[in-house]
């Protein structure tokens, strides 16, 4: 499938459980240089009982896990089938899809992203490149971050490139090679308290700049393990569960403190990790691009990085537009994952194809 034209669907699901997103995508490959152009774009909500589902399957059985996994494939062709049909898109070379992460343990070999079945592609009646993470821990690797390869190889204008989601995670140029790590939680954090005000985010981060600094929370957090080590490193939800919620509730505190607590402590832990390098431009995108107090906060601790929010598109969709390249590459049979930045044995083409 080598050619210059590649007309695909990037489907992507994070950790901050806002949603599917779907994005349409020309790929255009001339000189060593790909561009793109992103058409139709749309994220589908999941439904309250989703949510939870998705939410409190990291503590359920393998029997528990199949049947989710069964039944989330067959929500997720739906809101393929359905994304297609209404915007009347036709020629798709492949529809190229993240899938859920349900567990991520790359300490102990494992990575699990629900969705990523046969099932999906036959369903759909196209081509489909899934399941990206799994073969780069099996090769030693942290399985995360895979976007860095369409930072490098799509954004390479920006010195750095910061993804506000569920977690927030860099990508940069260093000395010829990427290098990339989750810093810290985010939106599964900031989310997670915004739900108990009844609300599904903390828009703008209005409830956050009304509560009040906790110093010894902040203190505690910033003093965690996960911060004192070298990347290549990821984080999964497992963390948020076991290490950052169980701290945080320790305070008998507002919500609206626990919220403006964290979003300074995601703003300090983000500037830590560029303060260290040379001054530059900063692209950032995921759902805390909008989040106004931490971009704020953000730009108060790195005084000397042009922070740069680019279009709603690109805010939105840019992991789907990237795990649309990932599919792209793998089907040329070239990499697309970097040892560089996952600490496997070595560059990859990760990814399985399932042909009809």
């Amino acid at each position: 499938m080598i050619r210059e034209n590649y007309n695909v669907l990037g489907v992507m699901s994070g950790t901050s459980l806002d949603g599917v997103d779907l994005a349409h995508i020309i790929f255009n490959y001339k000189n060593g240089v790909w561009v793109y152009n992103m058409l139709e774009c749309q994220t589908v909500a999941y439904s309250d009982m989703w949510v939870a589902r998705l939410r409190e399957a990291v503590d359920y059985t393998k029997d528990k896990l199949e049947k989710l996994n069964n039944e989330y494939t067959v929500l997720l062709s739906g809101i393929i089938k359905t994304f297609i049909e209404d915007n009347a898109i036709k020629g798709l070379d492949a529809v190229c899809s993240h899938g859920h992460t349900i567990l991520h343990q790359p300490q102990k070999g494992f990575t699990l992203q629900i969705g990523n079945k046969q099932e999906l592609a036959k369903s759909i009646d196209i081509t489909t490149v899934c399941d990206f993470r799994v073969q780069d821990v099996q090769m030693g690797g942290q399985g995360a971050p895979l976007v860095p390869i369409g930072d490098r190889l799509l954004f390479n204008d920006y010195s750095y490139c910061l993804n506000l989601g569920g977690f927030s995670n860099i990508s940069f140029e260093d000395n010829g090679k990427r290098a990339a790590f989750d810093i810290c939680a985010v939106n599964t954090v900031l989310n997670y308290y915004a739900n108990k005000l009844g609300l599904p985010y903390d828009d703008g981060g209005r409830v956050a700049v009304k509560g009040k600094l906790v110093t010894e929370m902040y203190n505690e957090l910033n003093g965690l393990e996960f911060y004192k080590k070298p990347y290549p490193k990821s984080l999964g939800f497992e963390y948020v569960k076991e290490v950052l919620l169980p701290l945080i509730e320790k305070y008998d505190t507002s919500v609206e403190d626990k919220l403006h607590t964290f979003t300074i402590h995601i703003a300090k832990q983000v500037a830590n990790a560029i303060n260290v390098l040379p001054p530059g431009k900063l692209l950032v995108t995921g759902g805390g691009a909008y989040n106004v107090f931490l971009l704020n906060c953000m730009q108060e601790f790195m005084p000397d990085t042009t922070i740069v929010v680019p279009d709603d598109k690109t805010i939105q969709y840019k992991e789907a537009l990237i795990f649309g390249l990932l599919g792209v590459l793998k089907l040329r049979g070239e990499v697309n994952v970097l040892s560089s930045v996952t600490g496997a044995v070595g560059d990859h083409s990760s990814g399985v194809v399932f042909e009809v």
